[in-house]
């Protein structure tokens, strides 16, 4: 033991930062070879003989312009037993002649509402557990009134996967492409954490999901009391339901082409940016393994950039330590490129692949930055 402590109490500084980088290194090798590989495995799925019904909840608050854009992918799937509730929160705009249109055409479509009250006020969670309660099937499937269905098999998709066992399915829902590289980012952002959050419970960890995309038994909403815990929250309809309530045997994930949901994103970096805020204010409420372990994969990946830089600047060429520094470094790199493709294939966002080293980079800088905001400044209220 002493001589161990000698060895150690000798390294230099270059030797010291490499031991550092490969400590970094060893974390990200874990990330990418244990959890996020498991994007590149589809379960094969068949069809089961009889469909279960199906809920679909939608929340609107004013978003007329949408609903007429996207809510006939929602109605127009290809599934034997299905209704549509979409809930019109308080709605100033024509959301409503808009619904009673759609209605006429669609006997499978249910409205309900929400009045303003000047007393009360109320986020989305009040509006979803309105919808909740009027739907008449155990399995409800979620999303939002910006998004449409990718395919007219949307539903059958997720719901190949509604079995005995099976309470909570966990779906992607990606943003549509559009010109210039704030939609990029978005676009990987949201790519990158889809990786996460489906890898992640495919490990049997599953910490969350997005309202855009996800289905679960009523009977397991009521059996947790809902929101109760977060109802103040404007944010976690999606996450922090998931967080409570998933664990290892009764939450499945579908990622398959055709099983996705789109949705319009920001136009802008501030607004992008601002949205962030308000998502971030939920995940300090996650369980603690669940933030240990999707807090250190981004903070592990600074520091492994951070050390290789530093190891480059103080461990001479040809010395053999600098020539294992770029060994490891290259190795991540060919995992970082091989999930990252998978990722792009399997979630149909194939044209950010060729952005990924940049956004790999980039992307952990700006959460550090959006953590720090939300720590340092003043509590706002988020608007819906």
């Amino acid at each position: 033991m002493e001589q161990f402590t000698q060895y150690f109490l000798h390294w230099n500084a270059g030797e010291a930062i490499f031991a550092i980088f490969c400590f970094f290194f060893l974390i990200q090798f874990f990330y990418y070879t244990i959890i996020y590989i498991r994007i590149g495995f589809t379960e094969k799925k068949d069809l089961p003989d009889i469909l279960p019904p199906v809920s679909i909840i939608i929340c609107a608050r004013n978003e007329s312009r949408f609903l007429r854009r996207f809510l006939p992918s929602i109605l127009e799937q290809d599934y034997p037993d299905y209704e549509v509730i979409v809930v019109n929160d308080c709605s100033s705009d024509d959301t409503d002649m808009v619904l009673k249109k759609f209605s006429a055409l669609y006997p499978h479509l249910k409205t309900t509402f929400l009045v303003e009250d000047e007393k009360f006020s109320h986020g989305k969670k009040m509006a979803m557990l309105v919808g909740i309660k009027a739907a008449k099937n155990e399995w409800l499937l979620h999303t939002d009134a910006d998004c449409y269905a990718d395919g007219p098999h949307w539903l059958q998709n997720m719901a190949r996967n509604f079995d005995d066992k099976t309470q909570l399915v966990l779906g992607y829902g990606g943003y549509k492409e559009r010109i210039g590289l704030v939609n990029k980012i978005i676009r990987f952002d949201t790519m990158f954490i889809g990786l996460q959050y489906l890898t992640f419970a495919k490990a049997g960890i599953p910490y969350m999901g997005v309202g855009r995309n996800l289905a679960y038994r009523k009977s397991l909403f009521f059996e947790n009391k809902g929101f109760t815990g977060h109802m103040k929250l404007l944010s976690g309809d999606d996450d922090l339901f998931v967080n409570k309530v998933a664990n290892a045997n009764n939450t499945k994930v579908e990622f398959v082409i055709g099983s996705h949901t789109r949705s319009i994103p920001k136009s802008g970096f501030k607004e992008w940016y601002t949205q962030k805020q308000r998502h971030l204010t939920t995940s300090p409420h996650y369980k603690k393994i669940h933030k240990a372990l999707i807090g250190l994969e981004p903070l592990s990946r600074v520091l492994f950039y951070l050390t290789f830089i530093v190891c480059l600047l103080m461990i001479n060429y040809p010395d053999v330590l600098f020539i294992a520094t770029g060994i490891l470094f290259f190795i991540r790199l060919i995992l970082f490129h091989i999930v990252i493709y998978l990722t792009a294939k399997k979630l149909n966002e194939r044209k950010l692949f060729l952005y990924s080293q940049l956004f790999d980079i980039v992307i952990p800088f700006v959460y550090m930055g959006l953590m720090l905001n939300n720590k340092f400044t003043k509590k706002r209220r988020w608007n819906y």
